[in-house]
């Protein structure tokens, strides 16, 4: 059925860009959870990257383990960048929720970078646009003003929620970007919406099978932030 659902939803499509949303969050995924701080490198120079999201980078449904959060660790570490990742997200987090909670992990956790990767759960409750591009900008202005790069990961809403919201709801992510000058992954769940057997059985949230993709995809723009080989405030360089 959840198939059938996929390919309902790419039919209704036109760009790219527009396929799937983060309708994979989780409106009310079962527990609630979040990392706490992982444990300190001692190498002196270790930087601090936090992912502020939902169900998604939570690993909902998964051992932790087979997430893309720790996916992305793996690498780090393989590659012998001395980054500590702090994944701060919980199951059923809205932008306004995100948005509270964020200050503490600043003060806490200084990080040199944050992922935002929400507004799933907004878009799913109906929430308007507005407020949700609101939060957002607000996230992006409060990382910044303690000395962190910020990487927005996009989301967008299935059609059956109206032209109208979708639309408006698909367009809040390069307004963000574009307001605040930040880099945009613009559908974070782009790769693997669609693929069979790349969503658990509720038809909602990604299987282990499916995050080494969300990894690869959101990879090269977050590298090149991680690396500082680029100008990331260039539109051009995560967007497509």
């Amino acid at each position: 059925m959840a198939a059938v659902f996929f390919r309902a939803f790419a039919a209704d499509l036109v760009p790219r860009g527009l396929l799937f949303v983060a309708l994979v969050t989780s409106l009310y995924a079962g527990s609630l959870r979040a990392d706490g701080p992982e444990q300190a490198a001692d190498a002196s120079g270790t930087k601090t990257l936090v992912i502020l999201g939902d169900s998604i980078s939570a690993a909902y449904g998964l051992d932790e383990r087979e997430g893309w959060v720790q996916l992305l660790r793996k690498r780090l570490a393989d590659q012998s960048l001395a980054v500590e990742v702090v994944n701060a997200s919980i199951s059923g987090e809205t932008s306004a929720g995100g948005l509270a909670r964020l200050p503490r992990l600043l003060s806490e956790h200084s990080p040199d970078w944050l992922v935002v990767e929400l507004g799933g759960n907004d878009g799913l409750r109906g929430y308007p646009p507005r407020a949700l591009q609101n939060n957002l900008q607000q996230m992006v202005k409060l990382a910044r003003e303690s000395g962190a790069e910020v990487l927005l990961l996009g989301m967008q809403m299935p059609p059956n929620y109206g032209k109208a919201y979708t639309r408006a709801f698909a367009a809040v992510y390069p307004k963000v970007a574009e307001a605040e000058q930040v880099p945009l992954v613009p559908f974070f769940l782009e790769p693997v919406a669609l693929q069979e057997g790349a969503m658990q059985t509720d038809g909602i949230h990604p299987t282990a099978k499916a995050q080494p993709a969300l990894l690869e995809h959101v990879w090269p723009c977050l590298e090149t932030i991680l690396k500082g080989n680029e100008d990331t405030r260039s539109d051009s360089l995560c967007t497509s």
